[in-house]
């Protein structure tokens, strides 16, 4: 079960996202490669709060991110930004 099996990936603020992504030790350019048709626009857009991505792009995302760190630490960053 993944990240994105406890956590709505609708819920999850801009900010949040972002922080989520430091956390695991990616930047824009490296989740680009990590994830087939996602680009560091893309990235930039979530996380600033101009676009959201579609709900897959969403999950995937988090699913990514949820890899390189525990549920304590995602669930730390979802509830609190």
């Amino acid at each position: 079960m993944g990240a994105s099996d406890l956590y709505d990936p609708d819920g999850i603020t801009p900010l949040a996202w972002r922080l989520l992504r430091v956390a695991a030790g990616y930047e824009q350019r490296a989740v680009e490669r990590e994830i087939d048709e996602l680009m560091q626009a893309h990235v930039s857009m979530l996380e600033s709060g101009n676009r959201s991505l579609s709900r897959a792009r969403r999950k995937t995302l988090l699913d990514l991110y949820s890899t390189e760190l525990t549920d304590e630490q995602v669930r730390a960053i979802v509830d609190h930004f």
